[in-house]
């Protein structure tokens, strides 16, 4: 992978993406407005979908083929991702508790075009750790976010998640990543957490790939209270883990890289 497999959006384009990025901010409201304890993540992700396909769109998880042979495709339209879950926790009859936090991640496919952000939300009141934890990471979001612009390497968006999550005490996991979205969910570029050490690899990595006008990002930290390692549910072949059980939290924005700067597609 390379640079030159980076698919530059027009103006156009963009604001093609806009819309759809609206559609998943809409989403991502109404989700915060209904969790509280006693309501099943099954029941937020039927509201999320007749949101979306009231809107005209599709919701690009429910079908969403996995990566391994054998595994059915994803069931939902929202990942719902509760406490030591990280990504992509299947909807069902679970109840949320005082004191959880759900991630919910929300993908919107509308006229050919995708949008797809996250938030992590506090079911009620919350411990001063999973407080903290959320804060954090989407603080880290907003960082990554300010340095998606014309001339800055991808590496800066990664160094300032990481940066900003360890100094915060926590880690950033490293088996996940961003991606580059357009008409697809996931384009070029691989969107790393992280800023590969000595020895470390990263398939597809491109730590020096120089940011220009037009690039459409989906830039998504997950970051855990404990350590950054992770376990994907062998029973249904989706749900991601923190290896040592610990709080893990998810915030993504689809972000144009612009001539006047970051553009969040994926805000209200």
């Amino acid at each position: 992978m390379s640079g030159r497999n980076v698919i530059l959006k027009t103006p156009a384009d963009i604001a093609k993406m806009r819309e759809s990025g609206r559609v998943v901010a809409r989403a991502l409201d109404l989700v915060g407005k209904m969790v509280s304890p006693g309501v099943t993540t099954g029941e937020l992700s039927a509201a999320v979908e007749e949101l979306i396909c009231n809107a005209g769109g599709v919701p690009t998880f429910k079908g969403y083929p996995a990566s391994r042979r054998g595994i059915p495709d994803f069931p939902a339209a929202i990942c719902a991702s509760v406490n030591e879950q990280v990504v992509h926790g299947i909807p069902g009859d679970r109840e949320l508790r005082e004191g959880d936090i759900i991630s919910v991640d929300v993908g919107v496919h509308l006229d050919g075009w995708c949008g797809d952000a996250a938030k992590t939300f506090p079911v009620g009141q919350v411990g001063r750790k999973a407080k903290k934890l959320l804060e954090v990471t989407e603080s880290s979001l907003k960082k990554a976010i300010l340095n998606a612009r014309p001339g800055r390497k991808l590496r800066d968006v990664s160094a300032a998640v990481q940066n900003e999550a360890e100094a915060g005490g926590f880690s950033v996991v490293r088996q996940f990543v961003g991606h580059g979205i357009g008409r697809d969910m996931h384009e070029p570029p691989q969107i790393p957490n992280f800023v590969c050490r000595s020895g470390e690899t990263l398939d597809g990595e491109i730590p020096d790939l120089t940011l220009c006008g037009g690039m459409a990002l989906a830039i998504e930290p997950m970051v855990n209270a404990g350590s950054f390692e992770v376990l994907v549910d062998k029973s249904n072949g989706w749900t991601v883990y923190t290896k040592d059980r610990s709080l893990s939290a998810h915030f993504e924005h689809t972000v144009a890289v612009t001539a006047d700067g970051p553009l969040i597609l994926t805000e209200l």
